[in-house]
């Protein structure tokens, strides 16, 4: 091939990564476990995107296991966090638990549900910030591609955790989203222990919806005091690390 001609390739792959966006830039950060960062098409959760966070199981309307999930994740950046909320329930010692220091934290608080969005896009332009966290009811198309373009811009990480307290707000769930991936959390039993006690606590972690990967599920151990995530010993080799149903909400 001429010098000529692979110089346009370059331009013209320079122009395709461009019009993409900034996400391939900002990279990913790793969840640490390879079955689940080889599935996906980063290498672990795309920096400089919109990821949705969505919680089952009982008491899913206190997002407790995807808050802690979540913060696993911001913990894991560098650099400080805006949480964008409406409701005061956020518990400041379970996020350091999750590795997620409070003063990293800074915290805005809307009162109607409407008015997080407009604040977690405002954050997301602000390129000093490692990601911001919004918790919200409601998510469109319209609203989560603007999220999804302010974060490409920036390259802050946009970690959206969907919560509801009516059988009609969860419902909205199943809409469809511009998120790079969507991810549902729930507990699941731990592990049995020889004497009396607690166990590291354990979810079952689904990948709802990735861009150029298919749904997946992983039980995984909860985050340790530094945000990371384990594959507990005892299930490392199972089969059912495996696919999700189709099914599944989207």
């Amino acid at each position: 091939m001429h010098a000529g001609h692979k110089d346009r390739l370059a331009d013209l792959r320079r122009s395709i990564s461009h019009l993409e966006g900034g996400s391939r830039k900002a990279g990913s950060l790793p969840f640490g476990i390879p079955v689940l960062d080889e599935h996906l098409p980063d290498g672990g959760l795309a920096r400089g995107a919109l990821h949705e966070m969505i919680e089952a199981g009982i008491a899913s309307e206190f997002a407790g296991c995807t808050t802690l999930f979540t913060a696993g994740i911001a913990a894991r950046l560098k650099g400080p966090i805006l949480w964008c909320l409406t409701r005061r329930d956020l518990f400041a010692p379970g996020l350091f638990r999750a590795g997620l220091h409070p003063d990293r934290v800074i915290y805005a608080e809307a009162t109607r549900d409407r008015d997080i969005l407009p604040l977690v896009e405002e954050g997301l332009h602000a390129r000093g910030l490692a990601a911001v966290v919004g918790e919200v009811t409601r998510l469109g198309l319209t609203a989560s591609r603007r999220l999804q373009l302010a974060a490409e811009g920036s390259g802050v990480t946009a970690l959206v955790i969907r919560r509801w307290w009516s059988v009609a707000e969860k419902d909205l769930v199943s809409l469809p989203t511009a998120a790079m991936t969507r991810w549902r959390i729930a507990p699941t039993p731990s592990e049995s222990l020889p004497v009396p006690g607690l166990g590291r606590e354990r979810w079952q972690v689904e990948l709802l919806r990735a861009r150029g990967a298919e749904p997946r599920s992983w039980i995984v151990e909860a985050c340790d005091a530094k945000g990371r995530l384990a594959l507990p010993a005892d299930l490392a080799d199972r089969s059912d690390q495996a696919p999700v149903r189709r099914s599944a909400a989207r």
